[in-house]
């Protein structure tokens, strides 16, 4: 059963947009941090993080489209992040918060970019957690985020297990092979971590809707290896690189001071990710692999660096910490996770 932490409330806001589940805590009229979860997850994720704040603050914690307890809507992944973003922001408006503390986790990190770049006066600090390269997940090489081919070959909705799609589908909430809890204790933690509200967190990886419309969205052939490439419609084809590039922050005339937390034995988001086609095959898992001068797996936590540092060379400020951990920081390191938001929060 799912279980909530206690002074961690749950409602429904209405936006012209969605209906949109909210998790909250802690002081109603203090400063509003709103966390933004990641892919195949939800809003519980954040309950530790949410009841550690300093005083003085207001915790919110939504549920995107076709995850949680909020509405299901489909994603137009031509559009990037742009859904989930506005999606956000049309709860802040609801709320009548003009202006919040951003922490988005792995594709939640892509969303709360997204917002820098289109909204950066909505934005009071910036807390990115394992979060997606600024140019997307999968297929491009380099620092400065080179598509691999223009089609973007190896991302979007066909680079999902089908197995784990499957199990996804039919709420399987087993250990096997390719289920959520697998998944979730193999890739989403590092070192056998098992966490205090496994069970919860397993019930919200299962709430992902499932579907061409949402997750892990839709893909079409294409002539460069691996033979399929993004398509145009849900979760996973919003991180293909043609529609998401929000390395653009670094030209931002406002720029809100940015934490980036990650953890060193991250298997998802890497420059050497599991789940990127090329590593695969790289390793020799996704036959016929070119070779690295053509599709090397795409240095994502380089990249981010390479993007962060130019924020910061441009009057921007930013810090780095690296937790001993995996995907993620603020379950597997909860104390040191909440010392750094606390420290980064004080200092915004």
């Amino acid at each position: 059963m799912t279980q909530l932490l206690p002074g961690i409330t749950t409602r429904s806001i209405e936006t012209p947009r969605l209906r949109t589940a909210v998790l909250s805590a802690g002081d109603d009229n203090g400063e509003v941090v709103l966390f933004v979860h990641g892919n195949v997850s939800s809003s519980l994720f954040w309950q530790h993080s949410m009841k550690s704040l300093p005083a003085g603050y207001r915790a919110l914690a939504p549920d995107l489209r076709g995850f949680g307890d909020s509405q299901t809507a489909p994603v137009d992944a031509t559009r990037g992040l742009g859904d989930f973003a506005d999606d956000v922001l049309a709860l802040m408006d609801a709320l009548e918060i003009s202006k919040a503390h951003l922490v988005g986790w792995s594709m939640g990190g892509g969303i709360v970019s997204r917002i820098l770049l289109d909204h950066p006066e909505r934005v009071a600090s910036l807390t990115l957690v394992a979060p997606v390269s600024p140019y997307g997940f999968g297929g491009t090489k380099g620092l400065d985020g080179t598509p691999v081919a223009q089609d973007d070959p190896g991302t979007g909705g066909g680079t999902a297990n089908p197995e784990f799609v499957a199990a996804l589908s039919s709420g399987d909430d087993s250990d096997s092979p390719n289920t959520a809890r697998n998944v979730m204790n193999g890739f989403y933690f590092a070192d056998g971590f098992k966490a205090d509200l496994e069970q919860t967190y397993v019930e919200s990886m299962l709430s992902t809707v499932v579907g061409d419309d949402n997750y892990p969205g839709d893909f079409v052939a294409s002539e460069n290896w691996p033979g399929m490439a993004a398509g145009t419609r849900g979760v996973l084809n919003t991180m293909a690189p043609q529609y998401h590039n929000v390395s653009g922050i670094v030209d931002l005339e406002n720029k809100p001071p940015v934490l980036w937390i990650h953890g060193a034995k991250d298997a998802i988001v890497s420059d050497e990710s599991g789940f990127d086609l090329a590593t695969l095959g790289k390793l020799g898992v996704v036959p016929g692999w070119p070779g690295a001068d053509v599709a090397p797996p795409q240095p994502m936590v380089s990249q981010t660096r390479a993007v962060l540092e130019a924020y910061g060379a441009a009057g921007g400020k930013f810090t780095e910490v690296v937790l001993d951990c995996g995907h993620s920081p603020q379950v597997e390191r909860p104390e040191e996770f909440a010392a750094a938001i606390s420290k980064h929060l004080s200092e915004s």
